[in-house]
């Protein structure tokens, strides 16, 4: 079954949470560049320059942790554009470690961005696609939620839930013509090894440090994609083909530990991966 975005007169209207770096800037400006309205948000959007040079593009602030900063968000957007057309929910970080090391912050913050800042800034949104009776909700998930890495448990239970979530949510919305979409990226260059990660570790916790040494240095020498145009490309098909597809896998791992995963057993791939860590 296809679907179309109901065109007005006016340009369509996005808006991305995480727009200030990484995949969110990236899809701000190929939303840019296809002559959309482009609601850029972001928690510091003062030291935003690339994207505040661009025509409509809205710079604003939007902390997916802060309520009042979400509400203020969706309607400064729709109080600029007039609508908002499209949602992309990119806004998220890692947190690595020991779960068994993880403190009770750490645990919480990384549901409270990567979980429940998606679903507050997706309520937000919903009341004026609901009026409209349109829109697409595009959530930017993982490879790592579909598969599954060590010493990532409390990263992999958010993108999990966000793939539930998004799946689920299509069942009470598409009968107002809201329609839901899931991006799942592999290994890419972006700030998420960076400032987008947490690594909380194993603390005094030693059992767990030959694996968790060993860990590290395979994502230290994973085959980072520098391509995060890709990403981009994804979340803009996503939003643009008008088809009931749900999962846009993305970059060359993604695609491939998607499908051998779906090809074995649990105990199989359990095996394969310990394997393949040494651990």
């Amino acid at each position: 079954m296809l679907y179309k975005l109901k065109y007005k007169a006016m340009k369509n209207t996005v808006l991305i949470t995480g727009a200030s770096s990484g995949f969110g800037k990236e899809a701000a400006k190929l939303f840019h560049t296809n002559n959309w309205n482009v609601i850029a948000t972001m928690r510091s959007p003062e030291r935003e320059t690339e994207l505040a040079s661009l025509s409509n593009v809205f710079i604003t602030k939007l902390d997916v942790t802060d309520q009042q900063s979400i509400q203020n968000a969706v309607a400064a957007g729709i109080e600029k554009f007039g609508k908002i057309d499209v949602l992309v929910n990119n806004a998220g970080y890692g947190a690595m470690g020991a779960l068994e090391a993880a403190k009770e912050e750490e645990i919480k913050q990384q549901f409270d961005v990567n979980l429940f800042g998606l679903i507050a800034v997706t309520k937000a949104v919903l009341p004026a696609m609901r009026k409209q009776r349109s829109g697409t909700i595009i959530n930017v998930s993982s490879v790592g939620g579909r598969v599954t890495f060590p010493f990532s448990s409390l990263y992999h239970a958010t993108k999990f839930a966000v793939e539930g979530l998004t799946e689920s949510m299509q069942y009470e919305l598409n009968p107002f013509g809201i329609h839901f979409k899931i991006v799942e990226p592999g290994g890419y260059k972006t700030e998420f090894a960076g400032r987008s990660m947490a690594l909380f570790g194993v603390d005094d916790l030693h059992d767990y440090k030959p694996a968790f040494d060993k860990f590290t240095a395979m994502l230290d020498n994973w085959p980072m994609s520098e391509n995060i145009g890709e990403v981009a490309d994804a979340i803009y098909q996503a939003a643009t083909d008008g088809t009931e597809k749900l999962r846009y896998p993305v970059g060359h791992d993604a695609a491939q530990l998607i499908q051998t995963r779906g090809q074995m057993d649990d105990v199989e791939f359990k095996k394969m991966m310990v394997g393949q860590m040494g651990i």
